[in-house]
Order: C-alpha cells, then sequence, then structure tokens
C-alpha cells in the first residue's frame, strides 16, 4: 500500500518548530562529527616507524651486551664497552676533530647564510632568484657529487686535503641550512620596525643589530644547530676532502670494514645521542619564536 506524501504546509510548519533538522543543519553535524582514521592507515604509520626506528634500538641494545661480537644472543648487560670508547685513544682523537670542524663549519655557514639573507631580503638585483637556488644547490645534490666538485676545485686551487678542506666543504652545504631559516624569519619581519628605527634617526648598522637582529636570533641559533648537527654526521663529502685526520663518523665507518666491536655501538650510541641533543635544542628553539 503506498503512504500518502505529507503536505508541504505541515513539513514547513514541523522545521518551524524545531522538530526537524534543517538540510543545512544535518550537513553542518555530519561535518562536525569527529573522523576516525582508517585502521590501515594507523597500521601503515606504525610499520613505517618501526622500520625507521627499529635499527637504531637494536644498536644501543647491541651497545650493552657483554659480548665480544656485535650480534645476538643477549649475553647479560655492561657498560664496558662504553669505558673502551672513552679510552680509545683514536676514537677520542676523531671526536675532537669532528667537534673542531663542526664548530668552525658552522661559524662559517651562520656567517655567511646571515649574509646572504639579507642581501636577498634587503635588495632587488637582477639574477636575485637564481642566487637564492644556487646557493641550495650544495644541499640539493648527491653528496658524491658535492664532495667530488669540491676535491676538483680544492684541487685546481692546490690546496692539500686535510681538516680546513673539510671545514671550508661542511661550511658550503651547512650555507644554505642556515641562510633558509634566517631568510624565512627576515620574511616574517615588520617592516615597520626598521622604518621606526631609521626616522628616530638609527643608522642602517645600528637599526640592523638594535631592531633587526633580535627579532630573527632565534632563527640564527636554530640554523646554527642543525647546520652544527649536519657537519658532525656528515660521511660523504668528509671521505673525499679529508686527509690524514679523521672525524668520528669516518673512524666508525672505517672500523666496520675490519673489526665489528660493540665498542663501536657505543660510539654511534654517543654520536646518536649527541646528534639527537642537538635536533632537540634546534626544535626547542624553534618553538620560541
Amino acid at each position: 500500500m503506498v503512504m500518502p506524501a505529507t503536505p508541504k504546509p505541515v513539513v514547513d510548519s514541523v522545521n518551524s518548530l524545531g522538530i526537524l533538522p534543517s538540510i543545512s543543519q544535518s550537513k553542518s553535524i555530519s561535518r562536525n562529527k569527529p573522523s576516525q582514521p582508517p585502521i590501515f592507515l594507523g597500521i601503515w604509520t606504525g610499520v613505517t616507524f618501526l622500520f625507521l626506528y627499529l635499527p637504531i634500538a637494536v644498536l644501543v641494545f647491541l651497545s650493552f651486551n657483554d659480548s665480544n661480537i656485535l650480534s645476538l644472543p643477549w649475553q647479560g648487560i655492561t657498560g664496558k664497552w662504553y669505558s673502551l670508547a672513552f679510552g680509545d685513544r683514536p676514537l677520542m682523537e676523531s671526536l675532537g676533530n669532528s667537534l673542531k670542524v663542526a664548530t668552525a663549519a658552522t661559524g662559517l655557514a651562520t656567517g655567511f647564510g646571515l649574509l646572504a639573507a639579507w642581501g636577498i631580503y634587503r635588495y632587488q638585483f637582477w639574477g636575485r632568484n637564481t642566487l637564492r637556488i644556487a646557493v641550495n644547490l650544495p644541499i640539493l645534490l648527491p653528496g658524491v657529487v658535492t664532495g667530488v666538485a669540491m676535491l676538483a676545485y680544492f684541487s685546481s686551487l692546490d690546496l692539500p686535503l686535510s681538516l680546513i678542506t673539510v671545514i671550508l666543504g661542511h661550511g658550503i652545504f651547512g650555507l644554505p641550512v642556515a641562510m633558509g631559516s634566517i631568510l624565512t624569519r627576515l620574511g616574517q619581519f615588520p617592516q615597520s620596525l626598521a622604518e621606526a628605527a631609521t626616522d628616530l634617526g638609527a643608522k642602517p648598522g645600528r637599526a640592523f643589530w638594535d631592531v633587526i637582529f633580535p627579532y630573527i636570533s632565534s632563527a640564527v641559533a636554530s640554523g646554527a644547530l642543525l647546520a652544527f648537527t649536519l657537519s658532525f654526521d656528515e660521511v660523504i663529502v668528509t671521505i673525499f676532502l679529508t686527509g690524514r685526520d679523521n672525524t668520528l663518523p669516518l673512524e666508525i665507518w672505517a672500523r666496520l670494514r675490519t673489526d665489528i666491536t660493540p665498542e663501536i655501538a657505543a660510539a654511534a650510541t654517543l654520536v646518536l645521542l649527541g646528534s639527537s641533543v642537538f635536533v632537540l635544542l634546534n626544535q626547542w628553539v624553534a618553538s620560541r619564536e
């Protein structure tokens, strides 16, 4: 039996009383309902994180294993591998070289990155966008290409390979990292503040250091921390530019080819810990902006 349709006046009167929701209200209710993520997406995310971080967890786990070889089964917990790592003179010398290189390269990258960011932000000139792309090329290109290019350039200058060439190479590919964060921060700077300082009689240099630089100082620190982390962990470019003095990543890599012991796992864990500290500091500085 076919039911008779409800007369339109009746429907309108019911809607006017608020008994039936309107079409727009129904759509807004459906839009406001929190959507549950698909189960497959959650599983895939968990598998991805497991794939990324499980090898790191295994490395840290084996660095405490009381076994003379870097493998399972578990023989007991010990901290002797960390004591051996700290007492290993070549390992400590390579650590000192890494700290020297990273500190000097960070100074170069941050200083020239600040100058490049200020020039691109402040002045309009021909090839401005091309310059910005060119500065970013060292970090966009594969590490092998960058390393070979720097090696050929330094060889043409008859510059002997040493920690100096490593510092110059790390400074070059750290420059776009530092410049990027500073340039982004400069783009958010209210120009009226600089104009007000100029109207009050401040010279351009005084206006920069007293008004602009305090505004971008957190971005400068963030870029410097990130450049330090990249320099401290760099391997590929360093292989092409180093001389007789090894950095810590190169020392670990050289030992992995001959003698794999839990001492290497302990040293790698210390590198991981140091890098994590600098990354967390970078995030903390960035969150304060």
